[in-house]
C-alpha cells in the first residue's frame, strides 16, 4: 500500500459523496432538504462496506450500511438500478428518511462498488402531518417501503412513484425531492466510473479496501491507549408521549487493549410511544461516539466498527422490534444513546469527553392548508441548542450537536414557504450550565400561525437537565409553550396540538453542561 495513495484515495472518494451531497441540495424542492441540509451520501465497496462519507448527518451515515446490505438482499441488481427504502426493521432508521442506493457495474459482471443517499421528507403519510405522530405503531406513522426497485436500467417506475405519492400529504414537494435524489445517485455512479477509468478498477477497489483497514488500525489504536475496565453509566428519556415515564438507557462499555464491547443489557424494554430505536440507530450512535475519540482526519467508514462488539437486546428500547413505533427512536432517543456512551467513557478519559450537549433534535412539525394557495403544506424542523463544554473550553451556542449535523431554516425561507411568522428567533442567554468553562447556550424560535393547523413537537430534556462533568453545572432545560390569545400554555416534552389562526408555539432549546468548578470571582 502507498501511503500517498491512500490519501489520495480517501479524499477521492469523500469528494464524490460530497458532490453527490451538493447536487441532492442544490436539485431538491423542500426547504427541509435544500435549506436546512436534512441528508446524507455515501459510497460503498463491493461488499456494502462503508468506504467514505461527506459531512452530513451521523444518525442517517451510520445506519446506512444495513441499508445498503438490504438493498443487495432484496432483488438482483442490474447496471442503471436503483432500490427505494425507508423500513426501519430493513436497515431504515424512522419512516420520513427514504434511502436510494445504486449500484455500479463499471463494465464488471457484478457490482464493484455501490452509491447511496438518505433524505428526511417532510412527510410520508401518517396519521399527523409531518408523519412524527405519538404514534403507538410504526403503522401510524407513514407509509413503509421495503427495499424495492424503484429504477430499472435507467428508468424510473412511474407507476411505484404514483402509488407512494398518492400516499403523502405534499407530493409536489416529494418528488421535486425523489428527483434530486435520482441526480444524486446519478452523480455519484458518474464519479465513480470516472474515477476506474482513470486509475482503473482493480486499484480503486483494493484502495477502498486499504481505507477501512486504516480506520480500523486507528480505532484499534485509540481504545488501546484507554485504560482497560468496565465503565458503566445510564441515563433516562423523559417520557414516551403517552405516559411512561423515566425510561432507562444503560451502557457498560468494557474495554480490553485494542477492542472494546458495548452492552447495552439492562436497558429498559421498547415503550409503547414512538421513542424506540431501532438496531441501525443504536450502531450509529456507537459508531459516532467511537469515532468522535480520534482526532486525526480518517474516513468514518465500516472499519471504525470492526474493533467494536455491540450488544443490544432484542425488544429493548435500544434494539425495537416491529411493528413498535420508532419515529423519535431516531431523532431523541439516538441523541440520548450519545449522551449515555459519553458519560461511561468520561469515567476513563475525562479529558477527552465534553459535558452533554442539549440532549435533543428538538423535532417541529406543522401541517394544514395554507391560506394563500388553499394546497396543503408540512412543515418539519429540527433546531439547535447549546453544546457541552469541556476541558479545551466553552460549549458553543445555537447549534446542532451530536447526532444531527443540519442547518436552521432562514427566516426568509420558512415565512416564504409557510404560513408562519417567525416572532421571536435569538440565543437563549444563559441557559449554558456554569463551570471552570460553561456550556453553550440554547435557542428561542418562535413561530405565528396564519392559519389552522396541526403541530407535533418531539423533544427531550424538559424535566431532566443536560449534564456536567468535573464539577460543572447542569444546562437548563427546555421549555415548550402554546401562546393562545395572548395567554401562555406550557406544554410536555412531546405533544400533539391543533391550533388556530394567530395561536403561537414558542420553543426554547436545552443548554450544554458545565465542565470544572466555577472558581470563586477574586
Amino acid at each position: 500500500m502507498n501511503p500517498i495513495q491512500l490519501e489520495i484515495y480517501k479524499h477521492r472518494f469523500s469528494a464524490i459523496a460530497e458532490e453527490m451531497g451538493a447536487a441532492l441540495k442544490r436539485t431538491a424542492f423542500s426547504p427541509n432538504i435544500k435549506e436546512r441540509l436534512d441528508f446524507s451520501c455515501a459510497v460503498f465497496d463491493r461488499d456494502g462496506r462503508m468506504i467514505a462519507q461527506a459531512a452530513h448527518i451521523p444518525v442517517h451515515l451510520g445506519a446506512m450500511p444495513l441499508s445498503v446490505a438490504a438493498a443487495i438482499q432484496s432483488t438482483p441488481l442490474d447496471d442503471g438500478d436503483m432500490v427505494l427504502m425507508n423500513d426501519p426493521f430493513k436497515g431504515g432508521t424512522h419512516l420520513p428518511d427514504l434511502t436510494l442506493v445504486a449500484p455500479i457495474f463499471a463494465d464488471a459482471a457484478e457490482p464493484v462498488f455501490y452509491v447511496a443517499n438518505r433524505a428526511h421528507h417532510a412527510d410520508i403519510g401518517g396519521i399527523s402531518a409531518g408523519s412524527m405522530p405519538l404514534s403507538t405503531s410504526i403503522f401510524q406513522e407513514g407509509l413503509i417501503i421495503p427495499p424495492i426497485k424503484i429504477v430499472s436500467g435507467g428508468r424510473i417506475d412511474q407507476q411505484l412513484l404514483r402509488f407512494v405519492l398518492s400516499n403523502v400529504r405534499t407530493p409536489e414537494e416529494r418528488k421535486g425531492d425523489f428527483d434530486a435524489q435520482f441526480m444524486a445517485n446519478r452523480t455519484g455512479m458518474r464519479r465513480i466510473n470516472e474515477l476506474i477509468g482513470r486509475y482503473g478498477q482493480s486499484p480503486a477497489m483494493e484502495y477502498a479496501a486499504h481505507l477501512i483497514d486504516y480506520a480500523e488500525t486507528l480505532v484499534r489504536k485509540r481504545l488501546s491507549e484507554i485504560p482497560d475496565g468496565c465503565y458503566l453509566y445510564e441515563d433516562v428519556m423523559e417520557d414516551d408521549g403517552l405516559g411512561s415515564q423515566n425510561i432507562r438507557i444503560h451502557a457498560a462499555i468494557e474495554i480490553a487493549g485494542d477492542r472494546a464491547v458495548i452492552d447495552f443489557t439492562g436497558s429498559d424494554p421498547q415503550a409503547t410511544g414512538n421513542i424506540n430505536a431501532v438496531k441501525a440507530v443504536t450502531w450509529s450512535a456507537v459508531l459516532y461516539v467511537f469515532r468522535c475519540l480520534i482526532a486525526e482526519d480518517i474516513p468514518a467508514n465500516s472499519g471504525c466498527l470492526a474493533p467494536l462488539e455491540i450488544r443490544t437486546p432484542s425488544g429493548s428500547l435500544v434494539d425495537a422490534s416491529s411493528p413498535s413505533a420508532v419515529a423519535a427512536g431516531n431523532v431523541e432517543t439516538a441523541q440520548r444513546l450519545v449522551d449515555v456512551l459519553l458519560g461511561a467513557l468520561a469515567q476513563a478519559i475525562p479529558d477527552a469527553i465534553a459535558a452533554a450537549s442539549q440532549g435533543t433534535m428538538n423535532n417541529i412539525a406543522i401541517g394544514g392548508i395554507d391560506p394563500r394557495s388553499e394546497k396543503p403544506y408540512t412543515y418539519y424542523e429540527t433546531l439547535g441548542g447549546g453544546t457541552g463544554a469541556s476541558v479545551a473550553g466553552n460549549g458553543a451556542s445555537a447549534v446542532h450537536s451530536h447526532m444531527t449535523n443540519t442547518a436552521n431554516t432562514p427566516i426568509e425561507a420558512l415565512e416564504y414557504s409557510y404560513p408562519f411568522e417567525v416572532t421571536a428567533y435569538s440565543i437563549r442567554k444563559g441557559s449554558g450550565g456554569r463551570g471552570k468553562n460553561r456550556g453553550g447556550d440554547g435557542i428561542v424560535r418562535q413561530f405565528r400561525m396564519l392559519g389552522a393547523g396541526e403541530v407535533t413537537v418531539l423533544s427531550e430534556r424538559r424535566t431532566t437537565a443536560p449534564y456536567g462533568l468535573m464539577g460543572g453545572l447542569a444546562g437548563n432545560p427546555g421549555v415548550n409553550t402554546i401562546i393562545r390569545n395572548g395567554t401562555p400554555i406550557n406544554k410536555p416534552s412531546k405533544f400533539h396540538e391543533y391550533l388556530a389562526p394567530m395561536d403561537e408555539i414558542r420553543i426554547e432549546t436545552p443548554g450544554g453542561g458545565g465542565y470544572g468548578k466555577e472558581e470563586a470571582d477574586g
